[in-house]
């Protein structure tokens, strides 16, 4: 694996990302569809850092495998992603609390291949990046590239994805600008072993779900998917992509738009609100969060 230098605070001079716009329109960025079609590329991003692979792979925290629990670990990762995005600051705290709990526990052992602690923040930094991703990409796929406004105020709230695990403000690029520079950076980190690939393969192709599921949405799943990844991830996979695929995988974007430019938007938003909702549920009624 690369060891070509991430940016970091001493290249960005002491800045930080500006706080949000509390009132802007996060709606167009994220949604049921998104959490679809990019779920698993998301999660191949994350793991192809070894680290970051072997820490998911190897973890003692059998509550949180999505191949033992496949519901919860979906319910986990959407609360989390809503929280960090719509939910309060006290959300935040709650829920960064208990991942915290969970993250002490993943530590590399004496026979692990790579060294890992998931309290790393430059793991953390990493897997918020990918997270920031997938709302970025859905959003260019399906409803165009935004303004660089636009662009500028999401990755302001995005910030949230790294802060709510156990990134500092300073170590989070400041602009979407130097987060580029970061990302093509920590593209050069990538490498996926035989491993770690066919654990990502079984994700995508859904084999955590119901047979009847998988058979059903299996094929399918790891198409989108593949479409969803950056091509330097669809190379350490070995999967393949051709201008036919491209051509269909835009076809359907298209239709999402439609579908969603004629449908009421709390159909494809509200359920990102009942993530929150459900996670103060179960904070009062002192049940895990994670």
């Amino acid at each position: 694996m690369s060891t070509r230098h991430l940016p970091g605070p001493g290249d960005w001079g002491g800045r930080v990302v500006p706080d949000p716009d509390p009132a802007y329109d996060l709606r167009p960025w994220i949604d049921l569809t998104a959490v679809a079609f990019g779920g698993g590329a998301n999660v191949v991003m994350q793991l192809a850092w070894p680290e970051v692979g072997y820490g998911v792979q190897e973890s003692v925290v059998d509550s949180g495998k999505i191949f033992l629990h496949p519901w919860k670990r979906a319910r986990t990762t959407g609360t989390y992603l809503a929280v960090a995005l719509v939910g309060s600051d006290r959300d935040r705290e709650l829920f960064r609390t208990a991942v915290d709990t969970v993250h002490r526990q993943v530590r590399s052992r004496a026979s692990s291949p790579v060294r890992y602690n998931a309290f790393s923040p430059q793991l953390q930094r990493w897997v918020a990046a990918c997270l920031f991703l997938g709302p970025w990409d859905y959003r260019c796929r399906v409803h165009g590239e935004p303004s660089p406004e636009d662009a500028e105020e999401f990755y302001r709230h995005a910030t949230r994805f790294a802060t709510s695990l156990q990134v500092p403000r300073e170590l989070w690029p400041p602009t979407l600008a130097d987060f580029w520079d970061y990302w093509e950076a920590g593209k050069q980190r990538i490498s996926i072993d035989e491993r770690t690939r066919a654990y990502l393969l079984d994700i995508l192709e859904v084999r955590f779900l119901p047979r009847p599921l998988q058979l059903l949405m299996g094929r399918w799943m790891r198409w989108v998917n593949t479409g969803f990844l950056h091509p330097e991830f669809r190379d350490a996979m070995g999967l393949r992509w051709t201008e036919r695929d491209e051509r269909r995988l835009r076809r359907l974007c298209a239709v999402v738009r439609r579908v969603k430019a004629l449908t009421p938007s709390v159909l494809w938003w509200g359920p990102i609100h009942l993530n929150v909702w459900d996670m103060r549920l179960r904070h009062r009624l002192g049940r895990p969060l994670v």
